[in-house]
């Protein structure tokens, strides 16, 4: 018995031992990489002081072709239209904007001129067309659910709520931001309605707005008729009740189907309710999908001036010369390490 006391005292004291240098090497190991980094700010910190002359040359150097290129520049304007898409026309709305951009890129102002009907110089002074979603965690949530109703049980318990997010792209949100940019201020105007036209004017477009919308009057009008039912039922529920109410008061009865009476009551409000709800829903719908697209908010008459540090060219090339000069030092002492190794061989 003293034996084996004796083994298991050791084998706790090795275990112990075992733990505590798990520990020490586990701190050791946070401690290394910490002086690691430490090592390495410092590195980072001794290549600028010992280059900071060259540094700060090429920042002034790209400042100063920046501010030359930028007073040659014409001032940029810019505006935006934000629009709701229906009956997922957004993907063409992307292609016809991708359009007008690549116009634009290969200096095509004559087509521009006659797609937007301007003039020369307006076709001229068009930058750039460019699109993107306003981003909703919303919009992903209610198409969803609009799927999982449309859909068997089984084949919801098979795709998941993760799976259908990772599968939702930019066409499938509701509202997208059109942004364009112009040399001039008052030229965004005259390109929204033909923006919008080459959408609502799809045929194909056109025929899922009417069937859409036949649907949902027909299915407006049929709540209508049932919502008026159940008014109807309700009111003659009331005279019934007055009625027993009288005659009650004509002898002493004793009614057993109050109970009952007052559950068909409340079913009544409930579906009262539930048709009015349904009402709402589908005049919302109806507001949403009378159109193809509908407009949020036009371009601006007089569009904004594009400024700021990212639009600085004085910046911006500033901050290019420095990453090519430290890219440019960084390849010196690379090619200094590489002949001290093959010296070394």
């Amino acid at each position: 018995m003293a034996n084996n006391k004796n083994e298991e005292e050791v084998d706790l004291g090795s275990l112990f031992v075992i733990i505590g240098k798990g520990i020490s090497n586990f701190f050791n190991f946070i401690g290394s990489v910490f002086s690691g980094l430490f090592h390495f700010f410092i590195l980072i910190l001794l290549f600028f002081k010992k280059n900071y002359i060259k540094l700060g040359i090429a920042i002034v150097i790209g400042a100063i072709a920046g501010l030359v290129i930028e007073l040659k520049e014409e001032n940029k304007f810019g505006s935006n239209l934000l629009v709701q898409t229906n009956f997922d026309s957004a993907r063409q709305l992307y292609n016809n904007i991708e359009f007008y951009n690549n116009l634009v890129k290969q200096k095509n102002e004559n087509l521009l001129a006659k797609t937007f009907n301007l003039n020369e110089e307006e076709a001229k002074s068009l930058k750039k067309f460019s699109i993107e979603p306003i981003e909703n965690g919303n919009d992903i949530i209610t198409t969803y659910d609009e799927l999982i109703l449309s859909i068997d049980t089984l084949t919801v318990k098979s795709y998941s709520f993760l799976d259908f997010k990772r599968t939702f792209t930019k066409y499938n949100y509701k509202v997208h931001n059109i942004s364009v940019l112009s040399t001039k201020n008052d030229v965004f105007s005259k390109l929204d309605e033909v923006i919008i036209s080459s959408i609502i004017e799809n045929n194909y477009f056109n025929k899922l707005k009417e069937l859409t919308n036949e649907n949902l009057n027909r299915t407006d009008n049929l709540l209508r008729k049932n919502l008026a039912q159940t008014d109807s039922l309700h009111h003659i529920y009331k005279k019934v009740l007055l009625e027993e109410a009288k005659s009650s008061k004509q002898g002493t009865n004793i009614d057993l189907g109050s109970t009952r009476k007052n559950s068909k009551e409340l079913d009544l409000f409930t579906t009262t309710l539930k048709l009015n709800k349904e009402l709402k829903t589908i005049s919302e719908e109806k507001s949403e999908k009378s159109e193809v697209v509908n407009i949020i908010s036009n371009f601006q008459p007089i569009g904004y001036e594009i400024k700021g540090v990212s639009e600085n060219r004085s910046v911006q090339l500033a901050l290019l010369s420095l990453g090519l000069m430290i890219l440019y030092l960084l390849l010196i002492k690379l090619n200094k390490y590489l002949e001290n190794y093959n010296y070394k061989k």
